[in-house]
């Protein structure tokens, strides 16, 4: 009997989880894509906002250069601009990090988008750092962060359900054993939909770039430098949150031929 109970508590908690997650439903305005996310862009912008202070402490704050900063920032906003991102209700803005270790880039929900010194000094040209902000407005777009903490309450649901399912009160060792395991399936599956999001931002980085006049073929090199510096190479590509960069080339490379059929015109800045 208290098997079965466990069982009905478990589909009860599992059933309440699918619901809630596809009855969230919105429109993306940009993409058009249908996604499910269970906040709107307001609370998305409030939410980045709240949290960028963290993060930016958590790579040193925000570097002294404000030269350097500002550069940056010019950027960042002409890509916003000439993409048309700049009338959507996201705030963007554009932060560089004081950390000059780090290889990295982000986006916080609703326009928080930040570039570490430590990227930032790999890059040669002004056309690569475009690149990289572009890669990560793609994300703000298209809306990366809301679908993961959608998708991230919808998985927790699930492992919530399998534990209690699993849970033996005469083997309690063994349903601790088993409830990881479904935390592991949980969390692989979240990172699955990361690496997909990932590439619908190198292929609106494409626009974008394309768009604010820089020539998109130096997110090419951008990746050659990635895995330059090891970014794709030391973790295998199921269990990392971004492709390995050189899967990514082809990616961009079709998107690239798509927006220019008859090749690259000359004069875009690199």
């Amino acid at each position: 009997m208290r098997g079965s109970l466990r069982y009905i508590i478990a589909l009860i908690v599992a059933g309440f989880s699918f619901i809630t997650y596809y009855c969230n439903r919105q429109t993306n305005p940009v993409t058009g894509e249908v996604q499910h996310v269970n906040m709107t862009a307001e609370q998305e912008v409030a939410l980045g906002l709240q949290a960028a202070p963290q993060m930016a402490q958590q790579y040193g704050g925000l570097h002294p250069d404000e030269q350097a900063r500002a550069a940056v920032d010019r950027i960042g906003q002409t890509l916003v601009q000439a993409a048309g991102a700049g009338q959507s209700v996201y705030k963007f803005n554009f932060h560089l990090l004081a950390d000059e270790q780090t290889i990295n880039a982000f986006a916080l929900p609703g326009g928080q988008i930040f570039i570490t010194a430590g990227l930032l000094k790999a890059m040669s040209t002004e056309g690569q750092v475009a690149g990289v902000l572009a890669h990560e407005i793609g994300h703000v777009i298209g809306r990366h962060s809301a679908e993961q903490l959608a998708k991230s309450q919808l998985t927790q649901g699930l492992a919530g359900a399998a534990g209690i399912a699993a849970y033996d009160p005469d083997r309690p060792g063994g349903s601790i054993a088993n409830a990881a395991v479904a935390a592991a399936i949980a969390k692989v599956v979240s990172l699955r939909f990361g690496r997909e999001d990932e590439l619908e931002s190198d292929r609106l980085a494409v626009k974008y770039t394309a768009e604010a006049g820089y020539d998109p073929r130096a997110m090419i090199e951008v990746m050659s430098v990635l895995e330059s510096k090891g970014g794709g190479g030391r973790t295998p590509e199921f269990l990392s949150t971004h492709p390995n960069p050189g899967n990514r080339v082809g990616v961009l490379e079709k998107e690239i031929a798509a927006v220019f059929p008859s090749g690259v015109p000359s004069g875009l800045k690199k």
